[in-house]
């Protein structure tokens, strides 16, 4: 299975707090901070509401 490698590129300040709940609970706390999460429909409907903020890029296992 793939996973997902996301980074924070713009940051989180000032945005409407569920976004920054989501940017928290992806783990990624500041600007260029990366996590690698498994690609799953939660984790993709997760970064869909904050695709504005983060880069994402497919890595395999």
């Amino acid at each position: 299975m793939a996973k997902l490698k996301i980074t924070l590129t713009r940051s989180a300040a000032h945005r409407l707090p569920a976004q920054r709940k989501v940017v928290k609970e992806l783990g990624l706390g500041r600007v260029s901070s990366s996590v690698v999460k498994p690609d799953d429909p939660a984790i993709r409907g997760a970064v869909r509401k904050i695709a504005h903020l983060v880069s994402v890029e497919e890595v395999k296992d």
